[in-house]
């Protein structure tokens, strides 16, 4: 179960995200301003931070630098009344991952938490192994009985996610998600080149197969 620590001064907004965490699967820990949430950091596992800028005594932007500049790299998701493209510049210039604004729609909320976990996932742990063939995040390569390839990154991150959820469906909207990013203008079709790309690579492979779902999407299969 990941667990999410919510920063967030209003107690009502707290709950409610409590609510939806839990009903999500999640765990949610509640801190109401920033220096809170840093007292917790040190005492608890954190996967994830939802967090609120305006809030006394350390504000969500001095909060996210204090992390970033300690050498932290958790997600953190901010969730903020403050909507003027210059508070979002600020957000993601200090080290944010994503940014909404309030009142927040409360599933694409859970849909922005999934794919930041995932693609934190991605990123931490670095090495899959899949049969006689393993995937070097830091390298960018790929492994086989025929040898080892180094991919572009796009190509790589597409065939981590996929391999790392062996069987599981991802629609080309959500690997548009999580590998190009959520606000990318790139068209899903360019998810279609870049499967294709890796069929060509890994084509006779004995370890997966990338399959095609109709109307779907695409996942990986193990060969037995």
């Amino acid at each position: 179960m990941f667990h999410i620590l919510v920063v967030e001064d209003n107690a009502n907004t707290r709950k409610l995200m409590e609510a939806v965490l839990t009903q999500h699967g999640y765990q949610p820990i509640l801190a109401a301003d920033g220096v809170e949430a840093l007292e917790l950091l040190d005492r608890k596992h954190v996967d994830l931070i939802v967090l609120d800028i305006m809030m006394p005594r350390m504000d969500g932007y001095e909060f996210t630098r204090t992390l970033r500049e300690s050498g932290c790299d958790l997600p953190i998701l901010m969730v903020t009344a403050k909507e003027k493209p210059a508070d979002k510049h600020k957000g993601f210039m200090i080290g944010t991952d994503d940014y909404m604004v309030k009142p927040v729609d409360e599933e694409e909320m859970i849909l922005r938490i999934a794919a930041l976990l995932r693609r934190s996932r991605i990123v931490n742990e670095h090495r899959l192994t899949v049969g006689n063939t393993v995937l070097d995040y830091d390298a960018l390569s790929v492994k086989t009985a025929a040898g080892e390839r180094t991919l572009p990154k796009k190509e790589f991150m597409l065939l981590f996610k996929l391999l790392s959820y062996p069987g599981k469906i991802f629609t080309r909207r959500q690997l548009m998600d999580e590998i190009w990013d959520m606000d990318s203008d790139t068209d899903e079709r360019t998810v279609d080149v870049h499967i294709n790309r890796l069929r060509d690579h890994f084509r006779g492979g004995d370890d997966f197969e990338i399959v095609t779902v109709r109307g779907l999407g695409y996942k990986a299969v193990k060969k037995d």
